[in-house]
């Protein structure tokens, strides 16, 4: 397999590749995006070299095969002058000369035919070497196309992706955080701060039902005292 099949074989590949197909297969769509943009930028690189030189064989070809075009036609013109004189020298009688001329005759006529072979042979190759040269193009037109659009999709395609990438993350935090699940860290942890509030609250009332008593046994006191009092005045004024 010659350098430009192989190329060509890579070309063709790369044009029909589906680019949604493969990121759609790949672990990490941004890594698979960067590695076919080089692929694509490479193999465009290698493929205008080999188109280059692919026209330049056969426009080299084409001027060989113009060249024993004039061949074929020059020994033809060459071939019926010498046959023409050799029977101009026949006809006068010297067919020495008519026979000299013949020979060059059938020189001129050898080289023709060995020129038309030339171009027989030559032909065909140039005709599927021009079948080369479109295919190479057409898939080197391809290529840049999709070269340019990749490019152009690859910050929009890398963006849509990280999006879905951090969507992702939220949701499945958000799943493992449940904050109507009993059982769940932050309930259990809201349960602890409402034990602390009510054992606090408690404290509060503790001390200050203490506090009530003390002034509510001062109260029963001060009444016993009244008591006292007025039963001296009444003593009093019994006597």
């Amino acid at each position: 397999m010659t350098q430009k099949q192989t190329i060509l074989g890579r070309i063709s590949q790369l044009a029909r590749a589906n680019v949604n197909a493969l990121l759609d297969r790949a672990e990490d769509p941004e890594k698979m995006l960067d590695q076919l943009i080089r692929d694509y930028t490479n193999s465009i690189a290698e493929a205008e070299e080999a188109v280059a030189q692919t026209i330049a064989n056969v426009r080299m070809a084409e001027a060989d095969l113009q060249t024993d075009r004039e061949a074929v036609a020059e020994w033809g013109r060459k071939a019926a002058a010498a046959s023409e004189k050799a029977e101009q020298m026949r006809a006068s009688g010297d067919p020495d000369g008519a026979y000299k001329f013949d020979s060059l005759a059938r020189v001129a006529l050898s080289r023709q035919i060995q020129h038309e072979g030339e171009i027989s042979r030559a032909e065909p190759t140039i005709s599927q070497q021009n079948e080369t040269v479109e295919q190479l193009k057409a898939g080197l037109t391809t290529m840049k196309t999709k070269l340019e659009d990749l490019k152009s999709r690859r910050g929009t395609l890398v963006a849509r992706a990280r999006s879905v990438e951090a969507q992702n993350k939220v949701q499945d935090a958000m799943a493992s955080i449940d904050v109507m699940d009993p059982t769940s860290d932050l309930s259990r942890w809201e349960d602890q701060i409402r034990k602390q509030e009510a054992m606090v609250a408690g404290r509060a009332e503790a001390r200050s039902t203490s506090l009530e008593d003390q002034f509510a046994e001062l109260d029963d006191h001060s009444a016993d005292a009244e008591i006292e009092a007025r039963l001296q005045q009444l003593k009093g004024q019994q006597g």
